[in-house]
């Protein structure tokens, strides 16, 4: 088994072991400080289940933020939203009777890439507002580097545990329906459900070639250009660090939620 690398104690600043730094804002979300740091993006040639589109780059975070120590469960939409996008009525009804849990602690599903860049708009003027968010701070989705880089909290094996999936029962749901958030092991920065249970938005258009660099991004939109990227998911293989989904922004399912970021204070 290979083991934690990529500079931990100098890059990560979590040391193993320790108590992530963890907030709750006002609507009950819990979101965990991630630090700045450098680390490989994507995975090598030989890992199981690997793609074309995640060949390994080099990427620095130069800035530290917050994120969602769970997917967005439907409670926390409801609070912020009014709405319940998994259970609409109509055609699809009966088809999302089998699909969706209606829980206020399961995963907000049925949600687009707009909707959740509604939501994050939402919440960041709720709370500055109330006085709980600088002008410097807001909500938003994740970059996909960040959200490799939260997922692997300091680890380069295909999994934040291990290289083997015969462990992924025991960190995320998969090939099943959503379930309630958090109630498989964190990864070793305090993150539920990075390795399954829905796939998440991140803010990135997709390409078929991972940025390096400092603070990367996705490619600017255009022809060629058409979808938003995803992480993990319900299905083996699909749930690992650096696999990658995408889909259209207006598109959504059982599978689609998102966990929201939050940028840190400038001052």
């Amino acid at each position: 088994m290979r083991a934690v690398a990529l500079g931990m104690v100098l890059l990560c600043g979590i040391a193993q072991g320790a108590e992530p730094k963890t907030v709750t804002n006002t609507i009950g979300m819990k979101l965990i400080q991630i630090p700045a740091g450098t680390f490989t993006m994507g995975s090598r040639s030989d890992e199981q289940g690997h793609s074309s589109d995640e060949g390994q780059v080099k990427v620095t975070l130069t800035k530290p933020f917050r994120l969602g120590k769970t997917e967005v469960t439907q409670g926390q939409w409801k609070k912020v939203m009014g709405t319940e996008p998994w259970a609409t009525e109509g055609l699809d009804k009966l088809r999302k009777v089998r699909d969706v849990r209606a829980d206020k602690d399961c995963p907000a599903t049925y949600v687009s890439w707009a909707d959740a860049r509604q939501f994050c708009d939402k919440l960041t003027e709720l709370e500055r507002k109330i006085g709980k968010l600088t002008d410097s701070e807001e909500y938003r989705l994740p970059t996909e580097a960040e959200w490799e880089y939260a997922c692997r909290a300091g680890t380069e094996t295909a999994y934040s545990f291990a290289d083997d999936a015969k462990q992924l029962g025991d960190y995320g749901w998969f090939e099943a329906h959503p379930h309630k958030v958090g109630t498989k092991k964190p990864n070793p920065w305090g993150l539920h459900d990075m390795h399954g249970n829905v796939s998440e938005w991140c803010s990135d258009w997709h390409s078929g070639e991972l940025r390096g660099g400092t603070d990367p991004v996705g490619p600017e939109f255009g022809p060629g250009h058409p979808s938003r990227v995803y992480r993990a998911g319900r299905s083996p293989g699909r749930n690992r660090s650096a696999a990658r989904g995408s889909g259209v922004p207006s598109g959504s399912g059982d599978y689609l939620g998102f966990r929201v970021a939050r940028s840190q204070s400038a001052q």
